[in-house]
């Protein structure tokens, strides 16, 4: 018998946990549990000893709460809570793709934004679509992605809350992005992240050259962070959060002890050992057994 933890989360507004909700799992799962409540009609831990795997026990969970909007993981009960973060950027932390801003900045939203989800959806390499992308904007003036940034970019619910309640309780935090470090750099610093991590964009004489520094940071370049932070620090795979939304946090995702699909709807998601669908980023929190009470709200 191993001994889980399954989390629930709701909407306390638009979508609450409720005990129907609980008791509907009990019954799916016909398993002995005890509940601990982490916020009042928005999440609650289930603590199971089943020889059932994670993924059976999700699964089960959430085909009991089909229709419900209430997200449903499960997770071994030791060691939940990690020590490392590593996040990508462009919809995970923020709600855009930065380079599809960019290309709305300067009217070629449709052409970039075909490439942009080809390389979601994993259909193409991350450094063939970038390459393809940047082709195409060449020429672009500095002064647009000091625009695009102050105008268009807006935070995930969660995000700063996530990033600062894992970092007060001892995480370190890095934020890994296939996009752009003009971006990285203002976004980790936004969210309380100790680094950052992304591709230099080169421009001549304040235009865009169309093209950007080698080596192009992909997927490899995200795993590869995650195992270099894991020997700095002395930690494991196990100790890992890491979190994104497309094909090009696969590797990271699949390293990590807990791997997050946030809002997802592709191929990620069949690689991940969690999914996210409705909550906010603060769902990561709960997920590591943490109170609404501990959350360090900014």
């Amino acid at each position: 018998m191993t001994s889980y933890a399954l989390t629930l989360i709701g909407n306390a507004e638009s979508a609450p946990l409720e005990p129907i909700h609980i008791e509907q799992v009990f019954q799916c799962l016909d398993l002995p549990a005890e509940t601990d409540w982490l916020a009042e009609r928005e999440a609650c831990d289930l603590f199971i000893d089943s020889r059932l795997s994670t993924e059976a026990i999700t699964r089960k969970a959430r085909d009991v709460l089909a229709g419900s909007s209430i997200d449903a993981v499960c997770t071994l009960n030791q060691g939940r809570r990690k020590k490392l973060l590593i996040s990508d950027m462009d919809s995970t932390v923020i709600d855009q793709e930065c380079i599809d801003e960019l290309a709305d900045a300067i009217g070629l939203g449709l052409q970039i934004r075909e490439i942009t989800a080809s390389v979601i959806r994993g259909d193409i390499s991350f450094s063939e679509a970038l390459r393809k992308r940047l082709g195409l904007m060449k020429g672009m003036d500095k002064k647009i992605l000091e625009n695009v940034y102050e105008q268009r970019i807006s935070l995930k619910t969660g995000a700063r809350t996530l990033v600062q309640t894992m970092r007060h309780h001892g995480a370190y935090c890095i934020l890994v992005s296939g996009g752009f470090t003009y971006f990285t750099s203002r976004i980790a610093a936004r969210l309380g992240f100790h680094d950052h991590q992304g591709n230099e964009l080169i421009f001549h004489h304040g235009k865009l050259t169309g093209e950007v520094q080698n080596p192009i940071l992909g997927s490899s370049a995200k795993l590869k962070t995650l195992i270099t932070l894991c020997d700095e620090k002395s930690l494991t795979p196990s100790d890992v959060l890491a979190v994104g939304d497309g094909a090009n946090d696969i590797k990271m995702i699949q390293a990590a002890g807990l791997g997050v699909a946030f809002h997802d709807t592709g191929s990620l998601r069949k690689q991940s050992n969690a999914c996210i669908d409705y909550g906010d980023l603060t769902a990561l929190l709960y997920i590591q057994g943490f109170r609404k009470s501990e959350f360090v709200l900014t």
